[in-house]
């Protein structure tokens, strides 16, 4: 049997990196937390199953930079390395992460399928973004249910999870997803040697309902 691991990759090790492992019937076989490096490889390495598995493991953001608040909010969305304008001391303008980089390239030179991803692109393409503030306590609920009810993920707890275990379900959705329908998912840049991929399509909705949605994005711009 195939299983299917998705890690959602904190940027530091004071966050904790939640891990997910799903079979071919969305069924949960572990769920659980990881802080340093060391911890994440030592899973991999005594994963007795991890030949026979596919990883995706999300692409943390870099929170390396000076101090200031709008430089804390304005990171995530700064869409140019270099400026004249804005000096870019301590790198502060990278915006992603290159943590654990190595092992996972070295993971694939084992022969083991890894591939990365990210979470909010995937939360898009999945239609499980919400209309609350980002990783907030209505937000994670939201998630939560979203898995629940409408990926058939229904071992999940009524108590809230936290955010880090339901970004690596997706995780696992997206490489079970790679391997049965490898038509079906995007590339969508190289990051460290490996692909960051995603979903062409939502999966979990009508064509009707879709074209709906997007007869009615046509109307809204029209106006």
């Amino acid at each position: 049997m195939n299983y299917y691991v998705g890690l959602s990759l904190a940027a530091g090790s004071s966050m904790d990196s939640g891990v997910a492992v799903i079979d071919e019937n969305n069924k949960i076989i572990l769920l659980d937390k990881l802080y340093k490096m060391n911890d994440v490889i030592f899973f991999f390495e005594n994963f007795s199953s991890l030949k026979n598995s596919k990883i995706c493991v999300s692409v943390p953001s870099d929170r390396t930079m000076l101090e200031g608040k709008w430089r804390v909010l304005s990171k995530p969305y700064q869409l140019v390395s270099t400026n004249k304008n804005i000096p870019n001391r301590d790198n502060w303008t990278q915006r992603q992460s290159s943590r654990g980089s190595e092992y996972l390239r070295e993971l694939t030179e084992r022969g083991i399928q890894v591939s990365r991803f990210d979470v909010y692109m995937t939360r898009q393409s999945l239609h499980l973004n919400s209309c609350y503030k980002d990783r907030s306590p209505a937000d994670c609920k939201f998630l939560q249910e979203a898995l629940k009810y409408e990926w058939g993920f229904e071992e999940l707890p009524t108590n809230m999870m936290p955010m880090s275990h339901l970004e690596a379900i997706l995780g696992a959705i997206l490489a079970k997803e790679y391997a049965n329908n490898p038509e079906r998912i995007n590339v969508i840049y190289n990051f460290k040697g490996l692909d960051v991929i995603d979903i062409k399509d939502n999966l979990n909705v009508s064509t009707d309902v879709y074209n709906f949605e997007k007869s009615s994005e046509s109307e809204m711009a029209s106006k």
